[in-house]
């Protein structure tokens, strides 16, 4: 039986776990595939980690560049993390016409071109089902299973640890803070939650789907990027009220040759698939113009989920060996190519104010959004002891992000505002 022997640059929490599995259900794969998966060489930083499995002493090297130089070497799987020496590996993998998988989503988004452009030179396929949720085969649907699609939209809970957070505010009726202490508690949550909650982890996997779904690399800066941390227990309050639930969404959409590509906190009805989404769990909802809306779901990390996306991929780098194939992983096309400014996007908002609670109040907010073209579908405000600052809450009707941002800047400046204005998006999927 054929062999086909791999290099794992990356012994983590997915590193083990692709290890083991590997091992594991080593009779499984070679009845389904035809072939033996072997492991050759291990690079990783430190010889003596307990990492859960045993691993001989003999496969671990701590120079990754021994993967590069082994000719035995035919498929290299990148799950160092790093940005730097992650893509030097994949560079020199590809100049070797070694196959590449990789789970590395932020050196995708940053450096999709620029590897993909030595893919194509090389004739070297790259795999990354594992850069956008765990065990969810997103990257094979867009990819494969919906090639004769334009992509109308994708709207993408893509980050478990904001989603859990979220859901903890939601049903427990937490604040912010609190919410994120039980997810570090959990495991759910880095020491340092930066990249999750502030909307980065998202953007990276919102550029890869918006980039294979529109055919070019989408440059980071053109993303608009909003995190969840300034959302309040008192927001999470009113959505429910008004019949929605918030999550981080990743909203992609083409627009007559134009794709918008944000990350931010959005109101979904409660009665949308998305609305019920919860915990560590992810979910994309496709819209294409032949299969029509689509929905994937499942465990969007974590070593088995994450894990079962590599090892897919391994199976499909040792038949691109078997039989050479014209799918590198990313096939660039001219049907799109620019971005959406943010401020030419369109939607609907959530407006929350803090204001004195006096006649004339609601007539000074609503001559600013009039004077600016933008309309106000309801307001809610709840009872208020006369004299104490009132909350004023007003759902507003489609206008352009420059609309709303100018909007803010103005009624910020009232005497009657109290605090900052808080905005939040409103998507109904239409």
């Amino acid at each position: 039986m054929q062999t086909f022997s791999i290099g794992l640059a990356g012994m983590g929490n997915v590193g083990a776990g692709v290890f083991k599995h590997l091992r594991g259900n080593r009779s499984l794969l070679r009845e389904r595939l035809g072939y033996e998966l072997e492991v050759r060489k291990i690079a990783v930083r430190n010889l003596s980690k307990d990492r859960g499995c045993e691993v001989p002493a003999e496969l671990l090297t701590t120079d990754w560049r021994q993967l590069l130089d082994d000719p035995s070497i035919q498929i290299l799987v990148e799950l160092m993390g790093q940005k730097q020496e992650s893509l030097e590996l994949i560079l020199g993998a590809i100049e070797r016409r070694k196959i590449v998988v990789t789970g590395n989503k932020a050196l995708l988004a940053e450096h999709g071109r620029e590897i993909f452009e030595a893919a194509m030179r090389h004739n070297v396929p790259v795999f990354f089902e594992a850069a956008v949720g765990g065990g969810i085969p997103i990257i094979k649907t867009l990819r494969e299973a919906f090639v004769a699609n334009h992509i109308q939209s994708i709207h993408g809970i893509v980050n478990g640890t904001s989603n859990f957070i979220l859901t903890q505010m939601t049903e427990q009726g937490l604040g912010f803070a609190d919410a994120l202490r039980q997810a570090q508690d959990a495991g759910y949550a880095e020491a340092d939650p930066a990249l999750d909650v502030n909307g980065g982890d998202a953007a990276h996997k919102a550029i890869i789907l918006a980039s294979l779904a529109y055919g070019f690399w989408v440059p980071p800066e053109k993303v608009f990027v909003e995190g969840i941390e300034h959302l309040t227990a008192s927001d999470i309050c009113f959505a429910k009220k008004l019949g929605y639930r918030i999550k981080l969404l990743a909203v992609i959409k083409a627009d007559q040759g134009q794709v918008e590509v944000r990350v931010h906190p959005t109101l979904v009805p409660a009665s949308h698939v998305l609305a019920s989404v919860n915990g560590v769990f992810n979910a994309m909802a496709v819209r294409g113009d032949v299969v029509g809306d689509a929905l994937l779901y499942g465990r969007g990390a974590g070593q088995d989920a994450t894990t079962s996306a590599v090892i897919s991929d391994l199976a499909e780098a040792a038949d691109a060996l078997s039989s050479p194939r014209r799918n590198l992983g990313f096939t660039p096309h001219s049907l799109y190519g620019a971005c959406k400014p943010i401020g030419e996007c369109t939607s609907e908002y959530y407006l929350r104010l803090a204001v004195d609670d006096r006649p004339g109040v609601i007539a000074e907010v609503a001559s600013i959004l009039g004077r600016l073209q933008i309309g106000i579908s309801s307001i809610l405000q709840p009872e208020a002891a006369e004299g104490e600052i009132a909350t004023l809450v007003l759902m507003i009707h489609r206008a352009s992000h420059a609309q709303i941002s100018t909007a803010l800047s103005q009624l910020g400046a009232l005497g009657c505002v109290r605090k900052t204005p808080r905005m939040i998006r409103v998507e109904h999927f239409s």
